[in-house]
């Protein structure tokens, strides 16, 4: 199967999928991240899947709960389902680190994706995020997303409407022209 590699304009940072569902028959999937300094994502969890992370080159962070790790290539930490975690690069050099999301989750590779596509577009800020709400909305639901804290009310509510707008075919739409 051919790779898919795509890259975030506005925070710059590439995916290459090294394993991609249907090669695993939907056992695993493994991304490929470079990831630029100061590059990170926010406190979130996941219901369906477990990630396991995989330093590759330079030291990648990984918070998970209260525990703060900092792997250097060829270490690896695994964050379970329901674990509250993110990960971030402390260098000031681009990393690259391996995630391996089992069971494979095609919808959480579809976020990705339209995710790009939409920074590719100019709909997102400048931090990545969708400017407009529906669209964190799908991403949220697609990719089995749900935030931590204060922000975690706001996740249940977008995965609400988010259902609504399955039904409207906006998920359809973004899956057809980003996928």
């Amino acid at each position: 199967m051919e790779r898919i590699t795509f890259q975030n304009p506005k925070i710059q940072d590439k995916i290459t999928v090294l394993k991609h569902p249907d090669e695993t028959n939907n056992e695993f999937m493994l991304l490929e991240v470079e990831l630029k300094p100061g590059g990170r994502n926010g406190w979130h969890y996941h219901t369906s899947f477990t990630e396991e992370f995989f330093a590759k080159s330079g030291k990648l962070g990984v918070q998970v709960g209260r525990k703060k790790l900092s792997l250097t290539p060829g270490e690896s930490a695994i964050v379970h389902i329901g674990e509250h975690h993110f990960f971030f690069n402390p260098t000031n050099e681009t990393i690259k680190f391996n995630v391996r999301i089992s069971p494979a989750n095609v919808g959480f590779l579809y976020s990705l994706q339209i995710a790009y596509g939409l920074a590719n577009d100019d709909l997102t800020t400048k931090k990545g995020v969708p400017k407009k709400v529906d669209h964190l909305a799908i991403l949220l639901k697609l990719s089995d997303t749900r935030l931590t804290g204060l922000l975690g009310i706001i996740s249940d509510l977008l995965i609400k409407r988010a259902n609504k707008l399955e039904k409207r075919g906006i998920r359809k739409m973004l899956i057809e022209k980003y996928c």
